[in-house]
């Protein structure tokens, strides 16, 4: 395969390093967003501030074509964080999209990194609808007091905003002849873990016993590598689980399906 240009957001550590490296062992040229300096390597390092406008259209300004996308920086739940929330992980990877859609050719890739905490977005569709047509330049503040958000619920609600764009822009760019779909992991072994354990508490550890671990940076890095290379072209407009089983746990006990299991 001949070499192609990626972007990835949050590179500095985490999955967005695992990203970076996977792709790059591919052959592939990176460039990496984040507001802190990375240290894996990199073929053009471009700061990025997701919660700023005006830096994310200075640093899409500087980008060359590209090949594809993978909005993966996001901030984690914690408190008294919520307006931060909402403007970094849904808002800012938005209008970062937006804003390099000049720059993709015919056959890009765009994968957004939701989560496992956005698949109640059948029941918070509503709520939503509302975030997606604030303008987050005045509103979001406003928006997290009126809906009593606390950093729990606002971190779902980004990721399942997430997902919920995935779905809507699909057909529009499938126009374009480009993909995108979004990935949702489950707790993974990263810095920030212990964020999710504090925000989750007993139903993340009693999930992590069932699955036996938490996810590694690298499983999701390859599935991203995937998503983003041709051998993907028809997934289109899908939010793909990367959870280790625990999306399976929560339908089979909910629909108590245990007695139509074969193993015992």
């Amino acid at each position: 395969m001949s070499q192609q240009h990626y972007a990835v957001t949050g590179v500095s550590r985490g999955i967005g390093a695992e990203i970076a490296m996977a792709l790059r062992s591919r052959g592939h040229r990176v460039t990496g967003f984040d507001v802190a300096q990375p240290s894996v390597g990199l073929d053009e390092f471009v700061h990025l501030d997701l919660s700023d406008a005006a830096s994310i259209v200075s640093a899409a300004s500087k980008i060359s074509p590209l090949h594809g996308l993978c909005n993966n920086a996001g901030i984690p739940p914690r408190a008294g964080m919520e307006e931060m929330i909402l403007r970094v992980n849904f808002f800012g990877q938005r209008r970062l999209t937006s804003a390099l859609l000049p720059k993709f050719g015919a056959g890009a890739s765009i994968v957004n990194i939701a989560s496992r905490a956005g698949a109640g977005w059948r029941e918070g569709i509503d709520q939503v609808k509302r975030l997606a047509a604030l303008d987050p330049e005045r509103d979001i503040a406003a928006f997290v007091r009126s809906e009593k958000l606390d950093h729990v619920r606002a971190y779902n609600l980004s990721k399942e905003a997430l997902i919920l764009w995935t779905f809507a822009e699909t057909e529009a760019l499938i126009e374009r002849d480009i993909r995108i779909n979004a990935l949702s992991p489950s707790a993974v072994d990263t810095a920030i873990l212990d964020d999710f354990a504090r925000a989750f508490g007993d139903k993340m550890q009693r999930n992590l016993q069932r699955a036996g671990r938490s996810g590694y940076p690298r499983e999701v890095a390859e599935v991203v590598a995937f998503l983003l290379s041709a051998s993907s072209s028809w997934i289109k407009g899908a939010d793909i689980n990367l959870d280790g089983g625990i999306g399976a746990f929560a339908i089979s006990d909910a629909l108590a399906l245990r007695d139509i299991r074969v193993v015992a």
